[in-house]
């Protein structure tokens, strides 16, 4: 046990939420002891009359996109074969007789007979990666097989299902192994079996699988009773909470089989209107402030909304509200090839996976808003909805929110996000002077304040090197959400927030934007000034970055510079972290680049010392994550050295591409 780590997390948190904590473990204790006899307790809660799911209307199949279609079948395809993809890596053990306990990545099984809450989970020597052993039990690979079903009739697609759904309903029994641990696991797999039942609603063996079948009723009854007895709390009340929420309001609209239902769909309805507010900002962004969350919490609550229309239990306007201000801030921020930021935290998470993984998610987002909000001229060009959309969607009646943006806006005010964008060469850059993170703890942030990332073509050229893990690799952990990993300056080799844990940030940097301009002016020069107080301490220190956007010139110019009342020497390092496609030669301060489609050439300040790293393991450095576990070399440029008072570090990037030829 980290004592250390323990005391820092307290400190984080209201008596109340400490309270709640104290009230939570007691009754871990208590249930160790002696656990709930759930079987017996859904039984009793049982409503009476026949248990009768209500059922969301599919529309025909026969309508259904036909490249969306077609590509979901190939990947159920290659489900029913035993080929299934986690993360990085394919997982052998989902074919006919799936184990549910194996981390696919080291081998190594968690425990499956010992009390949840006994399990080391944070322990990979002892139980293997836990993220790989949770996945698998989110239970998307059967939302694919069942929605292979509802677009084919053929049972091999409903049977698979069947046999996976009894096999983990039986090897899971209430309160024992890994899948009783977390909250946001059971919320995000009740959603899934809801999409199941209703994807296999012409399915003649469906009710023997669901409401007839005596052991999903108690898995059922046992979800819902652990969500409504373990919430997330204070600190901890993020994408969490909305996914537990979510969860639980899904499954009491289908499944509204016990006394509890009712109170249990009241309470997790009022959450989400409370939530989405609480923790989106009034620019539309997500508040935890990664990319990957905004989309995960985005998929949660248009699950949640849209069964609560088919089933007669609207949500309050506010979710919807809150849903269209995402969707528009979603449409802001992607680039010309709608790739979104890669801000913050990411570890691929899904709320509700009906589609193939090869299809851009963020522009499935943006169809199912445009059918439930309207399209607005300035998002981008949406092609054929994606089969979520076309199942989510259908039957529901489009929302008139009024208020929305008439054309993009180029800067997330309360995001602190700000976009320079020369359209017509296919130029994106994000500048960051937004807050550290959300709540007190800041969970998924990154010391990346005043970070940019600049594409040119859709090719990381400036590239936030992204996430890579969460649990089990500490030392990467940290080096991927340090500063020394984002395109920033450092000062004192130490991060301008504090982190006091791999989730867990004790002191955050303080950013603010100064100034900006030009930003959707297509015909003239943007810029952006900002600091931070991350090295603050009591000389109070600023770092102030300005980035200059010269569209004609084709030149991205940044000016780094430290305001110290002390005036002293600072030591200093500033990184730019290229993309994985970009090759580099580095000739003195400049550095000559190529990429797919163009080049470009770096000049970087002569008051460094600059060195090249690419797949170093040791500091380590030069290292890009496209997606969660799996990291490829690239090349990191850093600088390192003396900075005097007044003094500015001036980088400037050119490139040389042909302009984006438009109607």
């Amino acid at each position: 046990m980290n004592f250390a780590w323990y005391l820092r997390r307290l400190r984080r948190m209201e008596p109340s939420e400490l309270a709640g904590r104290v009230n939570d473990q007691v009754l871990r204790s208590l249930w160790q002891i002696a656990p709930p006899d759930i079987a017996q307790r859904a039984k009793s809660r049982l409503a009476p009359g026949p248990l009768t799911p209500r059922l969301k209307p599919l529309p025909s199949p026969a309508k259904a996109p036909r490249q969306a279609a077609e590509r979901l079948i190939q990947s159920a395809d290659q489900i029913l074969a035993g080929r299934c993809r986690i993360f990085a890596r394919d997982h052998e053990a989902l074919g006919e007789r799936p184990d549910w306990f194996v981390d696919a990545r080291s081998g190594k099984r968690a425990p499956a007979d010992i009390y949840a809450f006994a399990v080391p989970y944070r322990d990979e020597a002892a139980v293997g990666n836990i993220k790989y052993i949770w996945e698998p039990s989110r239970h998307h690979h059967l939302t694919m097989l069942a929605s292979a079903y509802y677009l084919t009739s053929d049972e091999r697609y409903a049977r698979r299902v069947a046999e996976h759904l009894a096999s983990w309903w039986r090897e899971n029994p209430f309160m024992r192994g890994p899948h009783w641990i977390s909250g946001i696991e059971l919320g995000v797999r009740l959603i899934s079996w809801a999409w199941v039942r209703q994807l296999l609603q012409d399915w003649q063996g469906a009710p023997a699988l669901f409401e007839d079948n005596e052991l999903f009723v108690t898995q059922l009854h046992a979800h819902q009773y652990w969500l409504s007895q373990f919430p997330s709390r204070g600190s901890s009340a993020n994408n969490h909470l909305i996914a537990e929420a979510a969860g639980q309001f899904v499954a009491a609209c289908v499944f509204p089989f016990f006394s509890d239902s009712a109170r249990w769909r009241a309470q997790s309805s009022s959450t989400l209107a409370h939530e989405a507010v609480a923790q989106t900002l009034a620019c539309g962004s997500n508040g935890e402030l990664a990319t990957d969350y905004h989309g995960f919490v985005l998929e949660l609550l248009l699950a949640a909304a849209v069964q609560g229309e088919a089933s007669e239990h609207p949500l309050d306007d506010a979710v919807w509200t809150t849903m269209c201000r995402m969707s528009d801030a979603l449409a802001a921020m992607l680039d010309d090839r709608a790739r979104p930021p890669r801000q913050g935290d990411g570890d691929d998470g899904i709320g509700l996976l009906l589609d193939d993984h090869g299809g851009n998610r963020w522009l499935g987002l943006l169809a199912t808003g445009a059918r439930l909000f309207g399209e607005l001229p300035w998002w981008p060009d949406l092609p054929e909805p994606d089969l979520r959309t076309f199942v989510l969607t259908d039957g529901i009646r489009a929302r008139i929110v009024a208020a929305r943006p008439e054309r993009r806006p180029y800067q997330l005010d309360g995001a602190g996000q700000t976009f320079l964008v020369d359209s017509d060469r296919a130029v994106w850059c994000r500048c960051d002077h937004g807050p550290h993170g959300f709540g007190r703890i800041a969970a998924h942030a990154h010391a990346d304040a005043l970070s940019l990332e600049c594409r040119i073509g859709g090719v990381d050229v400036l590239a936030d090197p992204g996430t890579y893990c969460y649990h089990g690799d500490p030392r990467w952990r940290a080096f991927f959400r340090s500063t020394l990993a984002h395109n920033t300056l450092r000062l004192f080799a130490r991060d301008q927030s504090a982190s006091g844990g791999p989730f867990l940030w004790t002191r955050h940097a303080q950013s603010r934007l100064v100034a900006s301009s030009g930003l959707d002016d297509r015909d003239a020069d943007a810029s952006w000034v900002a600091e931070h107080t991350g090295y603050h301490d009591d000389a109070g220190r600023l770092h102030r970055r300005s980035v200059q956007l010269l569209r004609q010139a084709a030149r991205l110019i940044v000016t780094d510079m430290v305001l110290d009342q002390e005036g002293l020497a600072l030591p200093a390092s500033l990184s730019w972290h290229l993309g994985p496609d970009v090759e580099c030669r580095l000739e003195g301060c400049t550095a000559q680049l190529c990429w797919p489609g163009g080049r470009g050439e770096l000049d970087l300040p002569a008051g460094l010392n600059w060195t090249t790293y690419r797949g170093d393991e040791n500091i380590p450095a030069g290292w890009y994550s496209p997606s969660f576990d799996l990291k490829v070399p690239a090349t990191s440029l850093i600088g390192s050295g003396t900075l005097a008072a007044g003094q500015s570090l001036v980088t400037e990037l050119r490139w040389f591409t042909e302009p984006v030829r438009r109607p």
